[in-house]
């Protein structure tokens, strides 16, 4: 059984005005389904050109890129479309959601886009709402969302067309460290139900919720490791423990 995503000697190579930026030089890579990777690197690392090349959202300028053992380089503008919305579902750090459009519109959106019916777009978004802890916010819109409810619904769009590949796009970065060990601990789980996740940041806290970590420089894989994760959702409970002894200790002091 082939890996779920194999890329050879990936290039990305922009032309801007009379220079060439070599944004990729060369990238091997292996990701086997249901694993976490967290692909780090500074601004111009290259880490956003790989993150638009392994999306599907760019081509690369050389090498070869496989999903599910099939050649995506050779694809056409149609398929690579049917890739991006079978195959992987985006998480941004901006959320990203239509803010005059409730949140099940906004889970639905790219089953509107598959041509899926009416019922069958409300049945898969309320359930996918409900995953992330959602029930009963259905109907509100984003200005009436917390921020960690927002890219929850963000990332229950990401689940509604059951993409194996979860992308998130630095998740946590405009959430407090509570609300983001809620997020991971969420993103974190979908592992348990085979999904592959793939986080992309320039944080190492962000990093090592992956059980691997790849760092790019100029372009190149430098380092490559694995690593056992932080549990988020024991995290979670910690920090909440701590919160509440606090507030506890305040209250005692006030009375």
């Amino acid at each position: 059984m082939p890996p779920l995503i194999e890329m050879k000697g990936i290039e990305r190579t922009y032309v801007m005005g009379d220079n060439l930026v070599h944004a990729l030089r060369g990238v091997d890579l292996t990701i086997e389904a249901g694993s976490s990777l967290a692909i780090m690197g500074t601004s111009g690392s290259g880490k956003s050109t790989l993150m638009n090349v392994m999306g599907c959202l760019d081509q690369p300028s050389k090498g070869t890129y496989k999903i599910n053992g099939k050649n995506v380089g050779i694809m056409s503008k149609s398929e690579l479309a049917d890739i991006r919305g079978r195959m992987i579902g985006f998480v941004f750090q901006s959320f990203n959601l239509l803010s005059r459009t409730s949140a099940l519109e906004n889970v639905e959106m790219p089953l509107l886009y598959q041509g899926v019916s009416s019922r069958e777009r409300h049945r898969r978004a309320m359930a996918a709402l409900a995953q992330v802890s959602l029930k009963g916010r259905e109907d509100h819109h984003p200005s009436q969302l917390s921020g960690g409810q927002q890219q929850r619904v963000a990332i229950a769009r990401a689940l509604v067309c059951d993409a194996p590949i979860i992308m998130a796009d630095e998740p946590t970065g405009a959430l407090d460290s509570k609300t983001s060990y809620e997020v991971m601990g969420i993103l974190q789980g979908l592992l348990a139900q085979g999904k592959t996740l793939i986080l992309v940041t320039h944080e190492a806290d962000i990093a090592a919720y992956a059980s691997r970590v790849i760092t790019l420089r100029d372009g190149l894989i430098i380092d490559d490791k694995a690593q056992t994760p932080i549990d988020a959702a024991a995290a979670l409970a910690r920090v909440t423990a701590q919160r509440d002894a606090s507030d506890k200790r305040v209250a005692e002091k006030a009375s």
